[in-house]
Formats: C-alpha cells, sequence, structure tokens
C-alpha cells in the first residue's frame, strides 16, 4: 500500500515508520490518522516485522494535531461524517493492540498530539535537542488521545500537571530525568543508535515480548493479586513454547538461540 503522508522504512526485522508532514512539523491530520491506522496494521501482520520505530521526517516528530481539519463548525447541522476524535480512537484501538514493540523515535519537537501519540508506544527514546512537551493548555486545547491518562502514570500525577497547565517544552535531557523518555542520545547518530536497540530487542523472542507487554499493560486494570496470577498461569504457558525451550538449549550450548515466535 502507497502512503501520502508517511514513510514506511524495513531496515532488517527493525521497520521504521515515519510521519512525512516535514512542512506541517508533522501535525496530525485526519487523512494522516487513516493512513497510520492502515500502516500500523500493515506491520502488525508483516511476519518479517519484529519491532516497529514511529518517527518523523524533518525537524519534529509531531507537533500535534492539524487544528486546521481538528475544529468542529459548532453551527453546522449533524452530520455522519467522522470527526477528528472518531478517527483518532480508531487510530488509537490499533495502537492499543498491538502486541510487537513500538519505539517512539523523538526526533525533534513533540508536543500536544504528537506527545500522545509517543505515549501509545511502549517507551520512548529521543535526539539530545528534541523539545518535548503537553501544549494543550497553550491553545485552550484539551487532550482526547490519552494525556490524561497516560502521562501520569509514566512521571506521576504532580509533573503531569505541571507540564499539562504550564504547556512548557523541555529539552530531552530533562525529561530523562523524570522518566518520560529512556534514552537520549546525539542527534547525529539518532537513527543509528535506534536501529541497533531495536535490532536488540528484535533478537529476543517474539511471543515472550508479545506475553510481556500485554501482561504489563493489562496490570494497570486488575487488583495486584490477580495480575500476578495472570503472570504466573502465562508463565507456565510459555514454558511449553518453543522459544522458551529454544532458549535453555541456546543457554546450555552457549550459543545465540533461534527464536520463532511460537
Amino acid at each position: 500500500m502507497s502512503y501520502s503522508d508517511l514513510i514506511i522504512e524495513h531496515r532488517g526485522p527493525v521497520s521504521w515508520l515515519y510521519l512525512n508532514r516535514p512542512q506541517a512539523l508533522n501535525a496530525i491530520s485526519i487523512p494522516c490518522m487513516g493512513e497510520l491506522r492502515a500502516a500500523l496494521i500493515e506491520l502488525r501482520d508483516r511476519q518479517e516485522t519484529r519491532v516497529i520505530v514511529l518517527s518523523g521526517k524533518g525537524r519534529a516528530f509531531c507537533a500535534g494535531a492539524d487544528l486546521t481539519g481538528a475544529l468542529p463548525d459548532p453551527t453546522a447541522p449533524p452530520s455522519p461524517k467522522k470527526t477528528f476524535i472518531d478517527v483518532a480512537t480508531e487510530m488509537e484501538a490499533v495502537f492499543n493492540a498491538l502486541t510487537k514493540p513500538v519505539i517512539a523515535a523523538l526526533n525533534g519537537v513533540t508536543c500536544g498530539g504528537g506527545l500522545e501519540m509517543a505515549l501509545m508506544c511502549d517507551f520512548m527514546v529521543a535526539t539530545e535537542s528534541a523539545k518535548i512537551g503537553d501544549a494543550h493548555a497553550n491553545f485552550g486545547a484539551m487532550p482526547g488521545g490519552g494525556a490524561t491518562v497516560r502521562l501520569p502514570r509514566v512521571v506521576g500525577p504532580n509533573m503531569a500537571k505541571f507540564l499539562m497547565f504550564t504547556g512548557e517544552l523541555l529539552l530531552a535531557p530533562q525529561m530523562l530525568e523524570i522518566g518520560l523518555v529512556t534514552r537520549v542520545f546525539k542527534d547525529a547518530v539518532f537513527d543509528v543508535e535506534v536501529q541497533a536497540l531495536g535490532e536488540k530487542i528484535a533478537g529476543k523472542s517474539p511471543l515472550g515480548l508479545s506475553r510481556m507487554k500485554t501482561l504489563i499493560n493489562d496490570s494497570f486494570d486488575v487488583p495486584t493479586e490477580m495480575a500476578l496470577k495472570s503472570e504466573k498461569l502465562v508463565s507456565a504457558k510459555h514454558m511449553l513454547s518453543y522459544d522458551a525451550t529454544e532458549g535453555g538449549k541456546a543457554f546450555g550450548a552457549k550459543r545465540k538461540p533461534e527464536f520463532r515466535g511460537y
């Protein structure tokens, strides 16, 4: 499938998905979100892709929503046409259901809906020069892509409120200190470092990663005791898998395991 606002590059087991609206700082529009949903499904179903990296072309990861297409007309009559939030919800549902690891590679400005999209990924890495923040308050807007839910879980409620209430954009090293970003790389070697990280993760058992991701995500919604029971059940089932057996054999033979994902 061809895309107007996206670029997909396959680099071995790591697939890079780029937002490609650099003239608009990769602000996300309704058509762009539709394409992003389709691209994520494509990469979800592509067997060769073990890790997905989401990044942006130009000097921004994503500067948020494209407000020219996001604001409804309050004087317009009711319409069956999908709204910005409708399309965003459909895209988010695909993000939420992905079992493959997804890395948000913040190559530049990341704010508003861009930050919310990064929070849908499993973790964030960034260039030293990247500026990151919420920014909804700067435009009298409200988060609609999960920031009020996901951001406090990552940085705590106090810092989440600070970022949301002030609308400030902080440099990536500052975001590293509060735990929003997990790694910061120099701009000149950013893609190389992220690719190396993606390949490292891609070398693990796809089945094991998928199951760990699901357990972590589900653990927020159930009591601790139930989450612990789920982990034990999944772990016991996993020990019967090919990948678990292969991992044990490789360890004993002092060789690199060759995981197959089942």
